[in-house]
């Protein structure tokens, strides 16, 4: 069972209280023409008082709608004066082209037509057909509107709904390029520290420990970034004693190579132009493109070594990643470089990547 709103339910109070004053208040006043012979009484009040308590129902449109044709046809029957009542009449017949769908609301009032212009018909056949289509218009105009208006806010509903769940996607094609990146980089690097313990751990178990120990580091770093990305969307499940990440940005440039160093990766760094205060969704595309191709680079290329070119423009960023191996095979472009794309274009920027036979090439522009 629907439960209502007070809104709703003060709503229907209005709404029955206006048609019943402008039913009741204007019978006394309204003059007997045509064929509508017989004088005001008790019971066309009754009839008004009815029909407007029935029109001013809303939660059962249906039987709201049917309930006023039915005490409309009755008095117009009666040969009651026209007035003001047939507003009830309109608005029962506008919500139910407003709230009911359009299949049973049509079929509802294509049945309810003829009852309610039946007392036309004792006209005679000429006086009768030239009134059934003023008598008609109090149903199909207010029918019309009703089923425009029901039309507008479904489309409407569509469209935020379209634009939530647009929003909803790209929010979760975010989130898991973050935890790719994150994910993806640490275990890398955890992957080429743990083969260097294994190989080195009988002949120089000093060089164990310190892939070990570097094993322990970037395991660490990897889950508080990890946290950090997961506090963006569950802020309420990190409590203040949890350890967070800094934000990942281009500060964090050099701590990366170095974790790069420590894999076995050899990272040329070179840094040119004046470094500044970059906008935060720049900063983080640029610090992730390069971290995934590094990782790329340690995961894919034959040639353990890359060179990271970076220069600070007066209007763009410029990022270089280039790793010496031959490419031997197509390029198939994976979560990673889809990833790399994707933050690139978020921010207006630009990207190449070049697989060809005498090195694998990343080139970046960014706007600064």
């Amino acid at each position: 069972m629907v439960t209502r709103s007070r809104r709703e339910l003060i709503g229907d109070a209005v709404r029955t209280a206006v048609l019943l004053v402008l039913g009741v208040g204007t019978l006394p006043f309204l003059p007997l023409w045509g064929d509508q012979t017989r004088p005001v009484d008790g019971w066309a009040y009754a009839l008004v008082t009815l029909t407007a308590l029935a029109a001013g129902v809303r939660a059962r449109p249906i039987g709201s709608f049917a309930a006023t044709v039915l005490l409309t046809s009755l008095y117009l029957w009666l040969g009651y004066p026209y007035g003001p009542m047939l507003v009830c009449l309109a608005v029962a017949t506008y919500t139910l082209a407003r709230q009911v769908r359009l299949r049973p609301a049509l079929l509802t009032g294509t049945i309810a037509l003829p009852l309610l212009l039946s007392h036309l018909l004792a006209k005679g056949p000429v006086d009768g057909v030239l009134a059934l289509i003023p008598g008609a218009a109090w149903l199909v105009v207010p029918f019309s509107i009703g089923v425009t208006r029901r039309l507008t806010v479904e489309a409407a509903q569509r469209q935020r709904a379209d634009a939530e769940r647009r929003v909803l996607n790209d929010e979760r094609v975010r989130l898991a390029s973050e935890v790719h990146d994150i994910v993806g980089h640490g275990l890398a690097a955890i992957q080429m520290q743990a083969d260097i313990a294994r190989h080195v751990r009988t002949r120089k178990p000093e060089q164990a420990d310190i892939a070990l120990a570097a094993i322990s580091r970037t395991s660490a770093e990897a889950l508080a970034e990890l946290r950090t990305t997961l506090a963006t969307i569950a802020p309420d499940g990190i409590t203040r004693s949890d350890a967070l990440a800094p934000v990942p940005g281009m500060r964090r440039l050099g701590d990366l190579c170095a974790r790069m160093r420590e894999s076995g990766i050899e990272v040329d760094l070179s840094i040119s132009g004046q470094r500044r205060t970059l906008a935060p969704a720049v900063d983080l595309a640029a610090y992730r493109v390069i971290q995934e191709a590094l990782t790329n680079v340690a995961k894919h290329a034959s040639d353990r070594s890359a060179a990271v070119r970076v220069g600070y423009g007066t209007e763009e960023l410029t990022i270089e990643v280039v790793n010496a191996a031959a490419s031997n095979r197509d390029l198939q472009e994976g979560f990673g470089i889809a990833g790399m794309r994707r933050r690139v274009h978020d921010v207006d920027g630009s990207i190449t990547i070049d697989p060809s036979q005498q090195q694998f090439r990343v080139a970046v522009s960014l706007p600064a």
